[in-house]
């Protein structure tokens, strides 16, 4: 048989989707992948159920349904305060995941290099890869997830074509300041690269932290291309519907890029989706309290178990640290977690570029009562666990 890509050989498949997977084996409380277990906005699914109905069942236009982009652009304006053009300016994408991958291919050349922060969701390394691209890893350093400006600078100094900012960060649920962007979009023109955003968490947020668009920020709007998803803004992380949104000469070669991975999204999910871009400020208002009365439950009882971890200004992850239970490998501690304390969790050497054993990745996108019953099931794992 020939040989098959040496490019794709070092790839394992997803640990997140891995621990999904033995969660379910084990029947564990699932804190692994990051999914609700509560209903979408009932104002969608009442629309998808119309749509079944209608006549939306064939292609939509590759690069997206036209009510869809303009329903689009309309909240992306709210938000940011950009214009976005629906028909030269966005395309919308199998999720999020997509968006990256066909961002990073119509910027990049093979042997091109990308800066990705560490720790990262495990996609933009294998995207870099994919694109035949060489990645340049730049720590952002815990508890507080900073970066160094001038190892930031050095790795510009290398002539990277793109930087890659997650905002607010998966996994580790940093929410980078206006002036820590800046510092990025100041090195972005100073060494001309592109900036490829994934936003997805753009709408999960704790006070005081605001999230800043880097499109917005000034001599930006043009060198960014924004990635985004309606999958945890709606919970509706399995319709795969994201988005990119940059100027038209990207967007057109992003076109053909997506037009040849996969078509188009889905066009009855396109349709009922519109409804939720249309939502009014309070539905936004309503996200962030649920998500931070969430985020207040689940600390609070970590906190009660005594159990060291970190506090996310955004998104809905916790790192929580395992030092104490002598673990040499975190995949390890994370599959005897699920096996025998009934909680799935992420190793967090998965996110990290650097040698980090001490972390695993939480998170708290459920129901109360099912964020409950995990920490009821936390609350002996020292017994269970602790070699």
């Amino acid at each position: 048989m020939p040989q098959l890509s040496n490019r794709t050989s070092t790839f394992t498949d997803s640990v997140i989707r891995r621990m999904t997977r033995i969660s379910n084996q084990y029947g564990a409380v699932n804190l692994s992948q990051g999914f609700p277990d509560f209903e979408p906005p009932a104002e969608i699914l009442k629309r998808l159920a119309e749509v079944t109905k209608e006549d939306f069942h064939q292609y939509a236009i590759t690069w997206g349904a036209q009510n869809f982009r303009e329903a689009l652009a309309g909240k992306i304006k709210h938000f940011s305060g950009l214009d976005a053009d629906p028909n030269a300016d966005l395309v919308v994408t199998c999720g999020s995941t997509e968006a990256m991958m066909a961002a990073m291919m119509s910027v990049t050349n093979p042997g091109d290099k990308v800066i990705v922060f560490s720790p990262f969701y495990e996609n933009y390394g294998a995207d870099t890869i994919l694109s035949g691209a060489e990645p340049i890893y730049v720590p952002l350093v815990p508890p507080a997830f900073k970066f160094d400006p001038e190892v930031l600078e050095n790795a510009f100094r290398q002539k990277p074509k793109a930087i890659i900012v997650c905002n607010p960060s998966n996994p580790c649920g940093k929410v980078f300041t206006k002036e820590e962007l800046t510092v990025i979009a100041d090195l972005a023109k100073k060494y001309d690269a592109f900036v490829i955003t994934d936003e997805v968490y753009e709408h999960i947020l704790y006070a005081p932290n605001v999230h800043t668009y880097m499109a917005a920020l000034p001599g930006m709007k043009e060198r960014t291309i924004t990635c985004n998803s309606l999958s945890k803004t709606y919970s509706i992380t399995g319709w795969r519907l994201g988005y990119t949104f940059a100027n038209p000469e990207i967007s057109e070669r992003i076109k053909k890029v997506h037009d040849f991975l996969t078509v188009g999204a889905a066009a009855p999910l396109q349709e009922a989706a519109v409804t939720g871009l249309k939502f009014g400020d309070d539905y936004y208002r309503d996200l962030q309290a649920k998500y931070t009365e969430k985020r207040n439950l689940f600390l609070h009882g970590l906190d009660d178990l005594k159990i060291a971890h970190t506090v996310p200004e955004g998104a809905y992850y916790i790192l929580i640290d395992i030092s104490e239970f002598g673990y040499e490998s975190d995949l390890e501690f994370a599959e005897i977690l699920a096996e025998k304390v009934g909680v799935g969790a992420v190793p967090g050497s998965s996110f990290f570029k650097e040698p980090e054993n001490r972390y695993v990745r939480l998170h708290f996108a459920k129901k109360n009562e099912t964020l409950n019953e995990a920490l009821n099931r936390l609350a002996d794992m020292r017994e269970k666990l602790k070699k």
